[in-house]
C-alpha cells in the first residue's frame, strides 16, 4: 500500500491507495479542490466539513445524471453484457472509492 499526501482546501490529508494508484488518488483530491474553490467563490467562507459535504452532493449529483444518461444509452441500445473482468474491475473501483471516503472522514 502507497501513502500520499492530497491537500483539499489548503489542509493536508495521508491517505493509502493501492501502489500505482497515486496519480489517480492525487486527481481525484485536485478535482474535489477544484469543486470547493467553486464553491467558495460563490458563496464565501464555510466551515471545513460543510465545503467537504458540498463538494460531495456535487459530485454525487454529477455521478447520478452520469448514471442516469448511461440507463438511457442502454435502453435505447442493446449491448452484450460487460465481461467478469469489467465487472471485477468496478468492483475494485468502488470499494477503493469506499476507503478513501472513509480515510477522508476519519481525518
Amino acid at each position: 500500500m502507497a501513502q500520499v499526501t492530497i491537500r483539499i482546501n489548503g489542509y493536508s490529508y495521508a491517505v493509502s491507495c493501492e501502489d500505482g494508484q497515486e496519480p489517480h488518488l492525487a486527481e481525484m483530491a485536485s478535482e474535489i479542490d477544484r469543486r470547493i474553490t467553486s464553491i467558495k467563490a460563490i458563496g464565501g467562507q464555510s466551515g471545513e466539513s460543510r465545503l467537504l459535504v458540498l463538494a460531495s452532493l456535487l459530485l454525487a449529483d454529477e455521478l447520478h445524471d452520469t448514471k442516469a444518461a448511461l440507463d438511457k444509452a442502454k435502453a435505447s441500445s442493446p449491448t452484450k453484457s460487460a465481461s467478469p473482468e469489467h465487472n471485477a474491475r468496478l468492483r475494485r473501483i468502488a470499494a477503493r472509492a469506499e476507503e478513501i471516503a472513509a480515510d477522508l472522514a476519519e481525518s
